[in-house]
C-alpha cells in the first residue's frame, strides 16, 4: 500500500506503526493513530501545565476530542444527493448511512463528549461506568445505558488517558457482548503499556490518540500524562 505521508514512529516491540494522518493497518494487529497535527500538538501541550484551570482543561478537552473526530471519521463513505439549492437543483455528498454512538466512559470520558457531537450532532449516546481500583489497578464496571440498535452503529468511544488500558477493554468487550461490530477509541493520552494490552485484548478496533506518552508510573498513572483527567475536567477528586 503505497504511504501519502511519511512513518512518524515505529513502536517494533509491540508489533505495530503509527502513521501521521494516513490508514494502514498491518496484516495482524490494531489500527493505531497518533494525530501529530500542529493544533494538537499545542493544545495538548497546554492541557499539560500543573496549574491549569479547570475550565480550560475542559475547554481544551473538548477541542482536541473534536480535533481526534475529524480524524476518526476520514474513512466514513460519503454518496451524492440532489437538494434544491438557492438556483435550484444541486448534487452534494453526504455521509452514506453510518449510524453512530457516542460511548464516553464515565466520568472523564463526558470531558471528551461535546467536541465528538461536534462532528457527529445526530449520534446517539451510550454511557458506560468503569471505575479503576487504585490499589489492584484492576477495571470495576458499575453502569451501562447503551443506544438501541448497537450492533448496527459505529461506536466512538471516548476517554482522556488510556494507561493499564483495562477500563477502556472492559467497554469493549461490553459493547462486542451486545453486537457492536466496528468500534473506534479515542484518547487524549495513551501509554505504550495500555496500546499493548489493547491490543492484544481487540485487535480488530482502531485507535486514535493526540499523544504516545514514555509510561507508566508505579501508580499506573502516565508520564508525563496530564494528571488525573476526570479532576481536572469537573474540578473535584
Amino acid at each position: 500500500m503505497p504511504l501519502e505521508r511519511s512513518v512518524t514512529r515505529n513502536l517494533v516491540s509491540f508489533g505495530y506503526i503509527i502513521h501521521r494522518f494516513v490508514d494502514f493497518r498491518l496484516e495482524k494487529g490494531m489500527k493505531v493513530v497518533e494525530v501529530k497535527h500542529p493544533l494538537v500538538k499545542h493544545k495538548l501541550g497546554l492541557m499539560r501545565e500543573g496549574d491549569i484551570s479547570t475550565k480550560r482543561f475542559r475547554e481544551l478537552a473538548t477541542e482536541v476530542g473534536s480535533l481526534l473526530t475529524y480524524e476518526a471519521t476520514a474513512d466514513f463513505e460519503t454518496e451524492r444527493v440532489t437538494i434544491n439549492g438557492w438556483d435550484g437543483p444541486v448534487e452534494i455528498d453526504q455521509i452514506k448511512g453510518k449510524k453512530v454512538t457516542v460511548v464516553p466512559i464515565l466520568r472523564a470520558g463526558l470531558g471528551m463528549m461535546d467536541g465528538v457531537l461536534e462532528h457527529v450532532p445526530s449520534a446517539k449516546i451510550s454511557v458506560v461506568g468503569v471505575y479503576r481500583d487504585e490499589e489492584t489497578l484492576e477495571p470495576v464496571p458499575y453502569f451501562n445505558k447503551l443506544a438501541s440498535s448497537i450492533d448496527e452503529r459505529i461506536a466512538l468511544v471516548v476517554d482522556p488517558m488510556l494507561a493499564t488500558g483495562g477500563s477502556m477493554i472492559a467497554t469493549i468487550d461490553l459493547l462486542k457482548e451486545q453486537g457492536c461490530k466496528t468500534i473506534k477509541a479515542l484518547v487524549l493520552v495513551a501509554a505504550p503499556e495500555g496500546i499493548e494490552a489493547l491490543e492484544k485484548a481487540h485487535p480488530d478496533i482502531e485507535l486514535y490518540t493526540a499523544a504516545i506518552d514514555e509510561c507508566l508510573n508505579d501508580k499506573g498513572y502516565i508520564v508525563p500524562g496530564l494528571g488525573d483527567a476526570g479532576d481536572k475536567i469537573f474540578g473535584t477528586k
